[in-house]
């Protein structure tokens, strides 16, 4: 049986999707790195909402989380692949936060959770910024989850320097409880955050970000880094100050980030362990064992699949993601909040299908191959 796929200049050809899909176990919990996976939300396709409504299915929503908690893997909840910002506002994400904690308590499983701002409408001056993080921040304590303090389009905004960066993130982590997670995302995935930490030189934006932390390392768990840049990543790393982890968010270059090297390695909080969720956990199983070739062995052939979906536009990586979960039947459509399923063409799908069934991401293949067929058939793809 085959497949016809679009290919370029709009040619088609044929694929014939694998027979069997990859065995992955799930068992015994992680040992050697903490490892999150930012989830993706499960639209609701009959609801009657609007473009501008995020109307959520919970039932599938929490399925998933169940998925992921089972693969031995934590759950980064209301982050970037949730669509927050993008689809999700922040009733929609309280919302999620709330449920999504109260599931992890009954499945025994870590979560962690995005605190931002988004409450805010228009132009907000740093006192209101301040005032956003602090209920969000209060929320997210509230329901037992460690909090990860995201990056505010704005606090970008109404920032004027490095110093506005560091009184406001100072206040936040004096008042938080427990030590927080520190989210760096980087404007590939939203163009609002440029210059970020007070300047849009990199090297000038790491050197206050080193210094919030080290002004407060008894606050700070670790910090989450989206760069796409392993080599800065890995130099930030080293000069962390001792107990505080890093967390690669580089969906480019994960596998030797988290092996690592002979002076430290990352933890990992990352998009792509949503559709990678299973093979991941395996992976770093391995790892536990100490045979670091293996794992590069098992997680190396996933970076083609993962530079694809997060390629630029970086930020609509979630429809890929949203995709793949359809094709591996964790929901019953191919619908998003906002209609975003619409960010990707054609082409870009269709190689998402491919490259994940050539890693064995699809527990029933014959599903993934009908299911992609009727997409296909939605754009006048005949087989």
């Amino acid at each position: 049986m085959t497949i016809r796929l679009p290919g370029p200049g709009g040619s088609l050809r044929a694929y014939t999707p694998r027979a069997e899909p990859a065995s992955f176990t799930t068992g015994a919990p992680l040992v050697s790195r903490t490892v999150f996976s930012a989830a993706h939300v499960v639209a609701d396709p009959l609801a009657d909402a609007g473009p501008d409504a995020a109307a959520v299915d919970w039932d599938a929503t929490l399925a998933f989380r169940r998925h992921l908690w089972a693969h031995g893997l934590g759950v980064a909840e209301a982050m970037d692949t949730a669509q927050r910002g993008m689809g999700l506002d922040w009733a929609g994400a309280a919302e999620l936060i709330r449920r999504s904690t109260a599931e992890a308590k009954s499945a025994g499983g870590a979560i962690a959770c995005g605190v931002g701002t988004d409450q805010l409408s228009g132009p907000a001056t740093l006192a209101e910024v301040r005032a956003a993080y602090e209920e969000q921040l209060a929320l997210v304590e509230g329901t037992g989850a460690q909090a990860i303090l995201m990056a505010s389009r704005a606090l970008a905004a109404a920032a004027s320097g490095p110093e506005d960066y560091l009184d406001v993130y100072g206040h936040l982590l004096r008042q938080a409880s427990e030590p927080v997670i520190l989210h760096w995302l980087g404007p590939m995935f939203d163009p609002a955050l440029e210059g970020y930490w007070g300047s849009p030189d990199l090297d000038a934006a790491t050197e206050t970000f080193l210094d919030v932390i080290a002004a407060h390392p008894d606050k700070v768990d670790g910090i989450k880094v989206s760069l796409l840049d392993a080599r800065r990543e890995v130099e930030l790393r080293r000069r962390l100050p001792r107990g505080v982890r890093c967390y690669t968010g580089d969906d480019y270059n994960y596998p030797e980030l988290i092996a690592g090297d002979e002076q430290g390695f990352s933890h990992a909080l990352l998009g792509i362990f949503d559709p990678l969720g299973p093979l991941a956990a395996e992976a770093v199983r391995v790892l536990d064992t100490g045979d670091t070739a293996k794992f590069r062995e098992l997680l190396d052939p996933t970076v083609e699949l993962s530079r694809h979906l997060f390629e630029t536009p970086t930020r609509f990586y979630k429809t890929g993601v949203v995709l793949l979960a359809w094709l591996a039947g964790h929901q019953s459509h191919f619908a998003m909040v906002g209609g975003l399923q619409s960010a990707r063409p054609l082409p870009h799908l269709a190689r998402a299908y491919e490259l994940a069934d050539g890693l064995g991401l699809f527990p029933d293949p014959a599903l993934a191959e009908t299911r992609m067929k009727s997409l296909l058939s939605v754009y006048g793809v005949d087989q």
